[in-house]
């Protein structure tokens, strides 16, 4: 099953350094180091493996004026058919944003016309680079934003790919592609209350993106916008918003260092005064997270719950893809 990404922006927004380091997961390529990549010609096509069965079908779209104008006259059929989502780019200092804001115009006139249903991402990015306020700044930006699109539902995050906003932004835009995930959802908070767990967190085995998590009803958990992958619950709390995202970051970067050793990486295990956390296989194509702040619980029992859940979850992931190709 595959489906059609479209990652569309002006020429030296960011696109290709932001797909270098989430999805380029072989290459595995620091921030650093996006400098040396070069500018996108027309469109570059990556068939991206994820969950197994399920194909992201990744079209990096050139943003300099000649290809996007051909985009959206000669090109116009072939890129907006069949898109299951749009994400556009925007550089938070860009000094050509009327311009920007023309061509994201006709890039949703043209997904109108051949992809209706198709979820829309913003990306503000590079805001690193903003000196001012950036909270301020984003939610101008996005306000600017929403107003261009009138009554289009979409999603806005600010990005950078110097910290872990930009796997909670790609984790939000990939939880969209899942079919059926409100289900995986379900069970894994069942599995976590099994578990007497704080929390429980599914990660794509590869890109190390969030699937979905779940967090106790005994826990204070945060609030967040609509787009959240994360078990609401009402009552405030002072977990760290971006846990799951920093923790997305350290795991691949941990994993990079064990292939440069010519390690594996199978799991991992903590016991610390305050917690207790195992990072194990859940299916072929996952990882799961659990952490628990009861002190008599065993990283043992922990491990032996994740190998009875294996074949459920295998099983979901199976059917929830199956259904839907």
């Amino acid at each position: 099953m595959k489906k059609k990404v479209l990652l569309m922006g002006a020429s030296g927004s960011g696109k290709t350094s932001m797909r270098s380091i989430i999805l380029w997961v072989y290459s595995n390529n620091p921030a650093s180091l996006t400098s040396r990549l070069g500018a996108t010609i027309d469109v570059e096509q990556n068939h991206v493996r994820f969950l197994g069965d399920l194909i992201l079908n990744l079209w990096d779209c050139g943003g300099q004026d000649a290809f996007m104008d051909s985009y959206l006259t000669a090109q116009r059929a072939t890129i907006f058919q069949h898109v299951g989502v749009l994400i556009y780019v925007f550089d938070v200092e860009s000094r050509e944003m009327a311009k920007d804001l023309e061509y994201y115009r006709d890039c949703l006139e043209g997904l109108r016309q051949f992809s209706p249903e198709a979820a829309v991402f913003l990306l503000v990015h590079k805001m690193d680079l903003v000196r001012q306020s950036r909270q301020e700044t984003f939610n101008a930006k996005k306000e600017e934003l929403q107003d261009v699109s009138g009554d289009l539902k979409l999603s806005v995050f600010g990005t950078s790919i110097y910290d872990e906003s930009l796997y909670k932004a790609w984790s939000n835009i990939v939880h969209t592609l899942i079919p059926n995930a409100n289900i995986l959802s379900k069970h894994l908070a069942t599995f976590a209350q099994a578990c007497s767990a704080t929390e429980v967190i599914l990660f794509e085995r590869t890109t190390f993106l969030v699937i979905a998590t779940s967090t106790s009803t005994s826990q204070p958990a945060l609030s967040s916008d609509s787009d959240s992958l994360e078990t609401e619950n009402p009552a405030s709390g002072s977990l760290d918003p971006t846990r799951y995202e920093r923790t997305s970051e350290l795991i691949k970067a941990f994993k990079h260092s064990c292939s440069r050793v010519r390690g594996e990486f199978h799991s991992l295990e903590m016991e610390l005064w305050d917690f207790t956390a195992v990072l194990d296989e859940m299916t072929r194509n996952t990882y799961v997270l659990i952490v628990v702040h009861d002190p008599t619980i065993e990283t043992a029992a922990l491990k032996l719950n994740i190998r009875m859940a294996r074949r459920k979850f295998e099983e979901l992931q199976g059917d929830s893809l199956v259904s839907a190709s």
